[in-house]
């Protein structure tokens, strides 16, 4: 009875020992909070993911009560990885990646930066006009409305304010900008063979070695004589000459892009024309401010030029 009541009380004790470990483990668990063991490289996009208040450690998910919630973790780039493989990773899509990060081009992610990654595929959509509902939205994107209402705690009919964003299970992103962020907007003005003697952004000027300049484009070296062809449909808004670019012509297209080619020896298109990809335009010389037969090739958005490298496929 003794020994009986002794292995009773032995029991006892680890048992309770073992239950306050438990229930320890169970409270550190209750902690928040990023830790890291070092500052982050990118703390502005760490930062903005910190204040939206839906991160968790990497690798970690966060959980909720309703199965049609999204939850968020973070994902800290490595290197070699690419936005198609963190997608496949997580099972989601590349589009859901872009547009969770709001990334703007797919070129420019980085090692050590940190991105969203939801529980579930789709995109997130800013209102555009008052009074939008998750049904009328679910329906332009043809997926489901109940599951566009619920994951965003939403009803059916719920009319929204311009500049409200939602986020829409199943959605994509449309092939215009798909295309655009992920540089393969623009096909290439030369289709045949052809160097970069000069990149976008500053450089020692070639016609005063003193000066540095900006180059708002970037050069393509080739015979004189080789095609030029639209790099990518538009309507023919400028050809001309002037001292800079010699024979020029300007094309504009969607989205608020425009494209210019300069130093050409001949024009071979006319103001006001329709042309695509395979329409030749010109052919390259060394008019204007040149120093040897190329094409001068600048792409502009909404006014500014842009670096052409991330826009070419």
């Amino acid at each position: 009875m003794l020994i009986s009541l002794a292995c009773f009380c032995t029991s006892f004790a680890v048992t309770a020992a073992v239950s306050k470990t438990v229930r320890t483990l169970n409270l550190r668990k209750g902690v928040g909070g990023f830790e890291t063991a070092s500052a982050p490289e990118y703390a502005e996009n760490l930062d903005k993911l910190l204040n939206e208040g839906e991160e968790v450690a990497a690798g970690e998910e966060s959980t909720s009560a309703s199965a049609a919630s999204i939850t968020y973790q973070t994902y800290r780039v490595k290197q070699g990885d690419m936005i198609g493989y963190i997608a496949d990773k997580y099972d989601i899509t590349t589009d859901t990646i872009i547009s969770v990060n709001n990334i703007k081009s797919s070129r420019l992610i980085q090692v050590g930066q940190y991105l969203k990654i939801p529980s579930m595929p789709g995109i997130i959509y800013t209102v555009r006009k008052n009074g939008e509902t998750p049904a009328s939205i679910a329906a332009n994107y043809k997926v489901d409305a109940a599951q566009c209402a619920s994951v965003n705690a939403l009803s059916l009919d719920s009319e929204l304010k311009a500049g409200t964003s939602l986020f829409v299970p199943d959605a994509a992103l449309d092939w215009m900008t798909r295309q655009e962020i992920n540089g393969d907007l623009f096909h290439r003005p030369l289709h045949g063979r052809y160097w970069i003697s000069s990149r976008y952004g500053w450089r020692d000027s070639p016609f005063n070695a003193a000066k540095r300049t900006f180059h708002g484009g970037i050069d393509m070296a080739t015979g004189s004589g080789t095609p030029i062809y639209a790099a990518l449909d538009g309507k023919v808004t400028t050809t001309g000459f002037n001292a800079t670019y010699g024979n020029y012509v300007i094309i504009t297209h969607h989205s608020g892009y425009k494209t210019l080619y300069g130093h050409m020896s001949q024009i071979t298109c006319k103001k006001g024309n329709f042309v695509y990809t395979n329409t030749m335009i010109g052919r390259v010389g060394s008019t204007g401010m040149s120093t040897g037969p190329h094409l001068h090739f600048t792409v502009y958005k909404n006014g500014k030029s842009v670096n052409p490298s991330l826009v070419l496929n």
